[in-house]
């Protein structure tokens, strides 16, 4: 989802700053009970605010844990099922692992669940990686519509939305403002 809203949307706070930091540190909890042993493990953020959530979710875990977790960038732009569609708007970035991903437990980190499509495209560039021994899925927000069977291992906040609606995360990393998520509705077409 973009991460811009223009003045005529209404918008709905879902996250506060503080309330971000504290999904993220529930997020690591629960990936530190259930993904196993901190050295199998390998936070792997989709390009682009998967990347910094990742980042984080490491600190939180490192901290907690005393032990360093890798943090992957992971591009799926080549994976999309509309790359061809979409023509010149898809903009290629690096995908950067810093450890074989061979038999390693890899959690892909996003922002937004929405349609499952993203996740989709992420698991087929992961196995081009490698044969990772698990691969589980952690999200800052699950707003449903899915159009492919994927579920979320590891959710921040799950939102009802409508179709027609954006979901808006905000962070400082790459959006230059204080962390927040929204739901914003496009204006009414007169």
């Amino acid at each position: 989802m973009t991460a811009t809203m223009t003045e005529a949307e209404a918008r709905r706070r879902l996250l506060t700053a503080a309330e971000v930091r504290r999904t993220v540190r529930r997020l690591a909890h629960e990936i530190i009970e259930r993904a196993g042993p901190i050295e199998t493990l390998c936070l792997m953020g989709i390009r682009t605010r998967g990347l910094p959530l990742a980042r984080r979710l490491a600190a939180v875990i490192s901290e907690m844990e005393g032990a360093e977790v890798a943090v992957g960038t992971l591009d799926i732009a080549l994976y999309r099922d509309d790359v061809f569609s979409a023509g010149s708007n898809i903009r290629v970035g690096e995908t950067e692992v810093p450890v074989d991903i061979q038999d390693r437990i890899v959690v892909l980190i996003d922002d937004v669940l929405f349609t499952g499509r993203t996740v989709r495209a992420a698991l087929d560039a992961v196995m081009d990686l490698g044969r990772p021994r698990q691969i589980q899925l952690g999200v800052l927000i699950d707003r449903g519509h899915r159009e492919l069977p994927i579920q979320a291992d590891y959710t921040g906040l799950v939102v009802q939305t409508s179709p027609t609606e954006r979901v808006v995360v905000l962070l400082e990393e790459t959006d230059a403002e204080e962390d927040g998520v929204y739901v914003v509705t496009p204006p009414l077409r007169t």
